[in-house]
């Protein structure tokens, strides 16, 4: 019997989604479920690790209940990156694990972030990686590591549980922020810094490999093969990348989210303020990544606060978005005049500034809802331009196009404004679970059902539509944009002293 199917696994920040994927990239079956995020204070953000692997077991089991379980040939998962657990020798939880959201380590950035950390790990000093939480878990909780037996990301939690061994990819703890990205291994240095070793870490193996079997019972409980191959998965923003196609220089995945995510790859390894640097899901290659914090969160906030659009009363079958969609459209580039920095979460690449805030430049009377709906879609993709040609000059050849994904692609008016904007073709993926499908990709390569990883990402993925860019909205958008770009630089400082002035 052939095997030609995969599971691909993405255990995000809220659920864990398993796809059975057939070697063209389309979904056979899939399934979901979800767990608890809890915020017990502000900044802080935790979960229950066994909420993972009962979510994750639940969704595969049922999403191979309607396979024919003979065809599947291997397994893999992606997931929420810096998120990482404290397990005691045992492989049992000391504490709830910190996600990646969590920013209550900012005295720890400003006092062990330093340049040195950065070229090492590729990752600008920033509460995100897990480092500097481990600082602060030596800090207030020393004895949870001092019982440490083990401290894993997602992945490899759930390699465990699938496998019985320790083991993760080095793309897949890199973003921990304790990973040396020009030798792909543990730096002892940083782990030693937060009272850890190598040894107390999953060991590292290069993404795709088989990292094992689905032990017998865990697949009687599953419904899965005996022997069913285990692959070495990559964070979830690398397996989005590779679910886009984007496997070589010259291209960029652009993920319209809550937050904008977007992502290149590099042969070769470099590191800036521009953007924070990845280990790739191909291996040896590298991921160059920036971010808007404020991506369709942006677009809600205004629509929930402010835009007061009842499209039940006007007996409409679309969403408020939709109309102020509608409207925006009919406006000129620029809207008449108003600019929107879209700082609404602090700023990331390339300024890293937690003190940023949104803005509006140039509102007037004339100016109504839709006025600002088109500047918020036009002040991202403004900020997607900036961080993209930051990007570039770290490249070996520019970015020509974008894949977009995510919630936001779904919007022709949004993915024509950034194609304007950036001046490059955006093209749509055929695969909205693009992120589970990189590990699809993985696990496909790496049962051999394809010959390599950037054949299997050219066979599983693909584009469903293309929106081109049109040189005199981009003429426009190119003055508008010379105003923009100084909108952060004039107005850092008083960010800075609007933030001392509200906390005093």
């Amino acid at each position: 019997m052939t095997r030609d199917y995969v599971i691909g696994v993405d255990c995000s920040t809220t659920a864990a989604k398993a796809v059975v994927w057939n070697a063209h990239g389309a979904a056979v079956s899939q399934a979901r479920a979800t767990f608890d995020l809890s915020q017990p204070r502000p900044g802080w953000g935790e979960q229950n690790a066994e909420d993972w692997w009962t979510a994750t077991a639940t969704a595969v089991r049922r999403a191979v209940q309607t396979v024919d379980e003979s065809r599947l040939a291997a397994i893999c998962v992606t997931h929420q990156r810096e998120t990482f657990v404290c397990l005691d020798r045992a492989g049992r939880p000391l504490r709830p694990a910190m996600l990646w959201l969590d920013t209550r380590a900012t005295a720890e950035v400003d006092k062990h972030g330093t340049d040195e950390v950065h070229r090492i790990t590729g990752k600008p000093p920033n509460p995100t990686p897990a480092w500097y939480k481990l600082h602060w878990l030596a800090a207030h909780e020393p004895e949870t590591l001092e019982r440490v037996g083990t401290v894993t990301d997602v992945g490899g939690f759930l390699v465990h549980r699938l496998t019985g061994e320790w083991a993760t990819s080095w793309a897949s703890a890199d973003p921990l922020g304790v990973v040396d990205l020009e030798s792909f291994g543990y730096d002892a240095d940083l782990l030693q810094a937060v009272g850890l070793t190598p040894e107390q870490m999953p060991a590292l193996v290069a993404p795709g490999s088989v990292v094992g079997a689905v032990r017998d019972d865990v697949a009687r409980e599953l419904g899965l093969p005996d022997g069913l191959a285990v692959v070495a998965g990559v964070g979830d923003g690398q397996s989005a990348q590779l679910g886009t196609g984007v496997t070589a220089p010259g291209r960029a995945y652009l993920n319209l989210g809550s937050g904008i995510v977007s992502g290149t790859f590099s042969p070769t390894y470099s590191y800036g303020r521009e953007y924070r640097t990845l280990a790739a899901a191909v291996a040896g290659g590298y991921t160059l990544e920036t971010f808007i914090g404020g991506g369709t969160i942006n677009l809600s906030w205004f629509v929930e606060k402010f835009a007061g659009v009842d499209t039940t009363a006007l007996g409409l079958d679309l969403s408020p978005e939709q109309v102020l969609e509608t409207a925006a459209a009919q406006l000129p580039p620029g809207a008449e005049g108003l600019l929107a920095l879209p700082y609404w979460t602090g700023a990331l690449t390339p300024y890293w500034d937690h003190h940023a805030r949104g803005v509006l430049v140039g509102l007037s009377g004339i100016h109504g809802k839709a006025h600002v709906y088109r500047a918020l879609l036009e002040g991202i993709a403004f900020e997607q331009r900036l961080l993209t040609t930051g990007a570039e000059e770290a490249l070996a050849q520019p970015v020509t196009d974008v894949v977009a994904l995510g919630g936001g692609s779904r919007s022709p008016v949004w993915c024509q404004i950034i194609a304007d904007v950036m001046q490059r073709p955006v093209q749509i993926v055929r695969e909205p679970e693009s992120t589970c499908l990189g590990s699809g990709m993985l696990a496909a390569a790496a049962a051999a059902i394809h010959p390599s990883l950037p054949e299997a990402a050219t066979a599983m993925s693909g584009c469903a539509a293309v929106y081109d860019p049109d040189p005199a909205r981009g003429e426009t958008y190119d003055a508008l944009f010379e105003v923009y770009r100084d909108i952060y630089p004039t107005n850092r400082a008083l960010f800075a002293r609007l933030a001392a002035a509200t906390h005093a």
